[in-house]
């Protein structure tokens, strides 16, 4: 008899491509879906970004890299973080990488082992709970609260902390909530952590571009006594609408890289050649189809929040940043498993039930609106009619 690893009884996946794939099954079926439900941006790469990585393969960039990326790329992931941040970033302390989950699992598989603690975001990317329970390390949630916007309280992380806490998970702004953590809280948590110098800190930036209502983006590379614990994932799924071309990068301390680099060589060896080349062309070419995309998402967040608030049972906080609402259903009846389930099979309507993100999420779902104008009204339609059907 086969038996894997007593860490693969633990190990999750993303409800939103389960989702997704039964979205995709009733489509083939015939029916009329409205997906509101994959958090990936729905606008094409921008052309010049694709002619970049054309132009590469015709020059011949074919083979291996090195393991922490092209030093062009890198060099332009550290003008970038200087340009939005005044962070000064060495360029040997950047691992490319296809796509963000990988900082993740590096930064997990290096710091999680049983009777050590790694604390993580409530509802979270369910990633980060999935890696921490492969690893055997003690998962320590951080309940993030409507009432406070999702954004996390610095005090109430703090006092999580304790001397087996190897790792802090922060997320900001958050996926599934939309959540953006204000620079009082994060001047306070920084100063915390100083009582706790063997945690590092994975900060998940991944939506860094993406706030709405002249929100500026606060990374912690803006402390500097952090900078030595600090590991800084990022990448172009988003901004760029690159999903498909799995390209991340974390930053790492000088005491890391050498680590994420060896986990590197012993996963993927390198990312493709080509998709390196066009990372650069996003970074460093033109940047008006990103504004013009955020722009887009503005006008859509002020539909879909208005909308979720006009539903019978439903209460929508505005989020601060990424593309994801997260309304509170627990005035419908339903838990969010059955809604979820319902709103999919019998209104035609993908949505991810928030319990998708971890226990926090029980009584809200999570909608992406990154979706036509046209999609998200459709989609709001039809959930008011099974609301009213159903009550």
């Amino acid at each position: 008899m086969l038996i894997p690893a007593r860490g693969m009884q633990s190990i999750g996946t993303e409800t939103a491509f389960e989702v997704l794939a039964r979205a995709q099954a009733l489509a083939a079926q015939g029916r009329d879906i409205v997906n509101l439900g994959i958090g990936q941006p729905d606008f094409k790469t921008a052309p010049h970004i694709v002619e970049a990585a054309c132009q590469a393969l015709r020059d011949g960039h074919h083979g291996y890299t090195p393991a922490k990326g092209i030093l062009p790329l890198r060099q332009a992931v550290a003008r970038d973080l200087d340009r939005r941040y005044g962070a000064a970033v060495d360029a040997e302390h950047i691992l490319i990488v296809p796509g963000g989950k990988v900082t993740i699992w590096f930064a997990i598989l290096m710091f999680g082992e049983p009777d050590n603690e790694i604390l993580y975001p409530d509802p979270g990317f369910p990633v980060y709970e999935s890696a921490i329970g492969f690893t055997g390390a003690t998962p320590v949630r951080i309940p993030l609260r409507e009432e406070n916007g999702f954004a996390f309280s610095a005090d109430d992380v703090l006092a999580r902390l304790s001397p087996w806490s190897r790792l802090l998970i922060l997320n900001s702004p958050a996926n599934p909530t939309g959540g953006v953590a204000s620079r009082a809280e994060l001047d306070t948590l920084a100063e915390g952590l100083k009582r706790f110098p063997q945690v590092a800190i994975l900060s998940d930036e991944i939506y860094s571009a993406m706030l709405y209502d002249g929100r500026a983006h606060v990374s912690l590379l803006d402390y500097p006594h952090l900078r030595d614990r600090v590991i800084l994932l990022d990448g172009w799924s988003k901004t760029y609408a690159m999903t498909g071309w799995r390209l991340g990068y974390g930053v790492w301390p000088e005491r890391l890289i050498e680590g994420a680099t060896k986990l590197a060589i012993n996963s993927h060896s390198c990312v493709n050649a080509a998709a390196q080349y066009a990372g650069i062309a996003a970074l460093e070419g033109p940047q008006e189809a990103t504004a013009a995309m955020l722009d887009t998402f503005a006008t859509r967040r002020r539909l879909i929040v208005d909308g979720l608030n006009d539903l019978p049972g439903v209460r929508c906080v505005e989020p601060g940043g990424a593309f994801y609402a997260f309304p509170n259903i627990t005035g419908t009846g339903f838990s969010s498993a059955a809604l979820q389930r319902r709103l999919l099979e019998e209104a035609g309507v993908a949505v991810i039930a928030g319990t998708s993100f971890g226990r926090e999420g029980e009584g809200f779902l999570r909608f992406s609106y990154a979706a036509s104008t046209d999609a998200i009204a459709e989609g709001l339609a039809r959930i008011r009619r099974f609301l009213e059907s159903a009550a």
